[in-house]
């Protein structure tokens, strides 16, 4: 296989068109490659995968070895050299906990950045809309390690002109940029970002009540950080009926995806649901045995993606539970795996999962 030329002929492909039999025959052969390229390049990968997978038998994506996605915390995963470094990626963590570090050479972030065209362009079309951020500037000031919302902010921003940052160096409103942004934008479709957390915390609840802000002609791309608004309560259901009131807001679209996993960006689809594009995958394991689930039952995520060449990410289970909803029947006539998240596995579940991968690793 000559993977450069491969991925990007395969991503040409029309995104969300392939069936579960199309989509088992174009993945599989890039990830044996994967597989067998980061056996090879990564002492580490081979140390761990000879030690929990002990299936040779690979015929599904099923099949495939996965890394605990809390592998990257503590351990240095690369599968290039320290020169072919291009970018080191970090997730946000909670205050106190080590951060995962994700090492991209410039293959795999113009990689990363392609199929985030692909997948975005179908809700917000191809052209460039005048772009507001749901954040602060104060964020990106960090460049040489790029946090997971500097990352995604930088990552959303080439999909957008005029971008206007709605928070202040202070993370308080700045109305006179919205109100500026807005007059200039008049009557214009415009694209709106930012992580669920911020949106709700810094501008749906600290929005002055007499403050009007119409956003009708907005595209709001969303995710990350449900887990607090869970806790008080907030469900997909209630954040988009309050930006509906608050700010006739109606073309609202959360997605969901990881810093471990570069190129897996799952969005909603007319239902709700998140939907698999062409080239990732989710897989729905048994916490206490890791056996798929069928449709309906709840388990661990596992995510898997055609895309981690750099470093070996490309199946990783995650510590979200989620539920397959259905496959290849979604309304809106898009193919592919559809599902939904319940939010984080209980600590007594991880401790087990954890439990579970220590006791093969120091057999």
């Amino acid at each position: 296989m000559n993977y450069s030329t491969d991925i990007n002929e395969f991503l040409l492909k029309p995104q969300f068109s392939l069936n579960k039999i199309e989509k088992e025959k174009e993945m599989i052969p890039f990830l044996d490659y994967l597989h067998e390229h980061h056996l090879h390049n990564s002492l580490e990968y081979n140390k761990i995968i000879s030690k929990i997978f002990t299936n040779k038998d690979i015929n599904k994506i099923e099949d495939f070895p996965f890394l605990p996605v809390n592998v990257f915390k503590n351990n240095v995963l690369k599968s290039i050299s320290d020169e072919e470094v291009f970018k080191v990626l970090t997730s946000s963590g909670t205050t106190g906990s080590v951060p995962s570090k994700i090492f991209l050479d410039k293959n795999t972030a113009s990689l990363q950045t392609a199929t985030l065209n692909k997948i975005i362009s179908h809700v917000i079309g191809k052209e460039r809309l005048p772009m507001l951020i749901i954040d602060s500037k104060e964020v990106l000031k960090n460049r040489n390690s790029f946090s997971a919302r500097g990352a995604g902010i930088l990552g959303y921003s080439i999909f957008g002109k005029q971008h206007t940052y709605v928070l202040d160096e202070n993370y308080n409103i700045d109305y006179e940029a919205i109100d500026s942004f807005l007059e200039k934008n008049n009557g214009k479709p415009i694209f709106i970002f930012g992580f669920t957390f911020m949106i709700w915390e810094y501008f749906v609840r600290k929005l002055s009540s007499e403050r009007k802000i119409d956003l009708s002609n907005g595209i709001m791309v969303h995710g990350g950080g449900w887990k607090k608004l869970i806790e008080q309560s907030v469900s997909n259901d209630i954040f988009k009926q309050t930006l509906f009131e608050k700010f006739n807001l109606k073309n609202v679209y959360n997605f969901y995806g990881m810093v471990e996993q570069v190129g897996s960006v799952f969005i909603e689809n007319s239902q709700g649901y998140l939907q698999c594009p062409n080239f990732s995958d989710i897989i729905i394991r048994n916490p206490i045995d890791f056996s798929p689930q069928p449709v309906g039952e709840p388990g661990l995520i596992q995510v898997v993606s055609i895309l981690p060449k750099s470093y070996p990410g490309f199946s990783l289970l995650t510590e979200d539970i989620g539920v397959l909803m259905g496959e290849d029947d979604a309304e809106n006539g898009w193919m592919g795996k559809y599902f939904k998240i319940l939010g984080r596995a209980k600590k007594s579940e991880l401790r087990g999962c954890s439990d579970t991968f220590a006791d093969k690793i120091n057999k």
